[in-house]
């Protein structure tokens, strides 16, 4: 069941890709959430602090699970085959949240984007480190900029979700375990 708090972040998502976060009010936020722009401060302090929970929740989210996809797997491409699936669906489930990172990160407040940007080095050195397992070769530099690739060629899915998302999921990972050099009868990655 979703927590009255939940929906409206998933509302605040909806709309702020929609609209853009300085092209929503509380007023409108509360009518989408079938209460009143004020009913919303008994969730929230601010429209701010819902774009900050909404993108601080995330990464978190995604780091926490990045972890347990490493913890879990059995071998360096293992992991990076489940850090790509786990990408993937938050990617083809979320694809407002990559709309609002991208366009209104400057509207983060400066305590959030912080937090924000910790948590996702620290995701990204998460894939970096199985990258440099698998690759042996790489340095950080470049796992991390392989890191990069990979979440741009995932975080299209706003722009390039033109399949059903079964087969648009088959299609992002096979296209990023190829490209970080897993599963592709041993290649190297052409870096």
């Amino acid at each position: 069941m979703t927590t009255r708090r939940e929906q409206i972040l998933g509302t605040a998502a909806e709309l702020f890709a929609a609209r853009g976060f300085h092209g929503v009010s509380v007023a409108d936020l509360g009518a989408a959430c079938g209460i009143s722009g004020p009913a919303l401060y008994k969730h929230f302090a601010s429209k701010d602090a819902v774009l900050a929970e909404m993108l601080v929740s995330i990464s978190r989210w995604l780091l926490d699970g990045g972890r347990a996809c490493v913890g879990s797997a059995g071998s360096p491409s293992a992991a990076l085959a489940a850090l790509v699936d786990h990408h993937v669906g938050f990617a083809l489930e979320h694809r407002p949240l990559i709309v609002v990172q991208d366009r209104d990160w400057s509207s983060l407040p400066e305590q959030a984007r912080e937090e924000v940007r910790a948590t996702q080095r620290a995701y990204v050195d998460v894939w970096a480190d199985q990258l440099r397992a698998l690759h042996p070769d790489l340095t950080l530099d470049a796992a991390r900029a392989m890191a990069h690739a990979a979440f741009g060629l995932i975080n299209s899915t706003p722009h390039s979700g033109l399949l059903p998302d079964t087969e648009m999921r088959r299609v992002l990972s096979s296209m990023a375990l190829g490209a970080l050099g897993v599963g592709v009868g041993g290649a190297e990655p052409a870096y």
